[in-house]
């Protein structure tokens, strides 16, 4: 294996989330059947290597470097850091996790519910994205090149009313400031792309309950929550479950995340530290849950099953959001297209009464 195979099998390995999961799948169920690690990888590496006639296969070379990485006394997560993504390697951290078994099954558990979530976001964002794009453009044309014509036609003695005034109004503004509008345009979509990650503090939980930032607060709550229950259940604490969290997190999730640490030290069980923050994170009925359950037996089970009916509540909630926007978008493009089209109209009728 040269470096740039390597580098090819890393970047394959981290891209095929699909197949990575299948392949950790793999390894957790010969594992539960009393396989041992290196045999458990050398099994698979002879799958994917097609009985060792393809070893430079993606798949066959992680495989093989892991065994080498093993056979020199390294840890399983440390085997796998830069192979893995961040937050999967979190998951199988073996200086925290006795049971790699139940880490492993744990890491597809967490991987496949964000991407679920990560589907109902895009769902939820990509239309609605594209209607306003739409309706921008088409603004934009009308000023620039539908109603200058027109008015040229008509001349300058003729005196607009109605709607046909309205158009020449957006017609001159756009003319003389067409790229002020692109510039606030790709400006406001700059801006939200970096405060959403980035952007925490008071103001921001009020935010929290507008689009787009409600749906990123979805989405950034539920892989929370799904990789803490995922924790919790492989015997980490909830201190240290909540600061390695914390250290793989954004800036906006670290921040909820730190808030709520501080009031966990003086004493408070996760719901009630939740409240305590005043984030409304992930939502009050979630936190009035957490507040409940934390102090009760077998909290790891009340917290997983609590994480998974979080995760289709929100899958839900993205739809609905959708199916919202989606209505908006769509009759906020077609309130513009029959102002466009009688406004249109009231320019031609008003431009022939004028030149008869």
């Amino acid at each position: 294996m040269n470096r740039l195979d390597l580098w090819y099998a890393r970047l394959v390995f981290r891209l095929s989330t699909e197949k990575r999961m299948a392949t950790i799948r793999k390894l957790a169920s010969l594992l539960r059947n009393d396989f041992t690690l290196m045999d458990a990888l050398s099994r698979l590496e002879m799958i994917e290597s097609n009985g060792g006639r393809k070893p430079n296969e993606p798949f066959a070379i992680v495989m093989r470097v892991w065994q080498q990485n093993l056979e020199r006394g390294m840890s399983f997560s440390d085997t796998t850091r830069g192979w893995l993504p961040d937050e999967e390697t979190l998951l199988v951290t073996s200086g925290n996790i006795s049971n790699l078994v139940v880490a492993l099954e744990n890491t597809t558990r967490v991987v496949e519910s964000a991407g679920r979530i990560r589907r109902a976001v895009r769902n939820a964002v990509a239309y609605p994205l594209f209607l306003l794009a739409l309706t921008f453009a088409i603004v934009v044309m009308v000023g620039i090149y539908l109603v200058p014509p027109l008015v040229e036609v008509a001349g300058n003695d003729i005196i607009w009313r109605g709607t046909a005034r309205g158009l020449i109004v957006l017609s001159d503004f756009m003319v003389a400031n067409w790229y002020w509008f692109v510039f606030g345009f790709i400006a406001l979509i700059i801006f939200i792309g970096i405060s959403l990650p980035n952007w925490s503090g008071r103001l921001r939980t009020a935010f929290d309950k507008l689009p787009p930032w409600n749906i990123y607060k979805i989405h950034i709550s539920v892989g929370w929550l799904m990789s803490l229950s995922s924790m919790i259940a492989a015997g980490i604490t909830m201190p240290d479950a909540m600061r390695m969290l914390a250290d793989n997190s954004n800036r906006y999730l670290r921040n909820i995340i730190e808030e709520t640490l501080q009031f966990i030290a003086n004493g408070s069980n996760l719901g009630v530290a939740l409240s305590q923050t005043g984030r409304d994170f992930p939502n009050h009925e979630i936190v009035g849950d957490l507040m409940i359950y934390a102090d009760m037996v077998d909290f790891d089970k009340n917290l997983t099953s609590i994480a998974n009916d979080y995760l289709d509540e929100s899958v839900r909630k993205m739809e609905s959001i959708s199916n919202v926007l989606n209505s908006i978008g769509i009759l906020m493009v077609s309130a513009i297209i029959a102002w466009v089209v009688l406004g249109t109209f009231q320019m031609q009728d008003q431009i022939t009464a004028v030149l008869s």
